[in-house]
């Protein structure tokens, strides 16, 4: 199981990318979360065998139709339970 935080940067709020995110996740079986950051951002926990999350987080720099993506900032998550997530979720 690997866990990744990503921040993605660029007009991806208010475009659908958290709700398309979460679309590709559930496709590719990664589980974490996509948040919208009060700095325009947003946060990206992905969890999941190594290979689906490196395919997500690749993904990442698409988005939406909409959104124009031009950072992706990629390290290692560390989770406060040690438990990864289950499902994944926007807020």
């Amino acid at each position: 199981m690997l866990c990744k935080k990503c921040l993605v940067s660029g007009r991806v709020q208010g475009v659908f990318y958290r709700a398309t995110c979460q679309r590709r996740a559930r496709e590719l079986g990664v589980h974490g979360h996509a948040v919208n950051l009060p700095d325009g951002r947003v946060e990206v926990l992905a969890c999941g065998e190594s290979s689906a999350v490196e395919t997500f987080i690749a993904w990442l720099w698409e988005g939406s139709a909409a959104s124009r993506v031009v950072a992706v900032e990629v390290s290692e998550a560390a989770l406060a339970s040690g438990d990864p997530p289950q499902g994944f979720h926007t807020a």
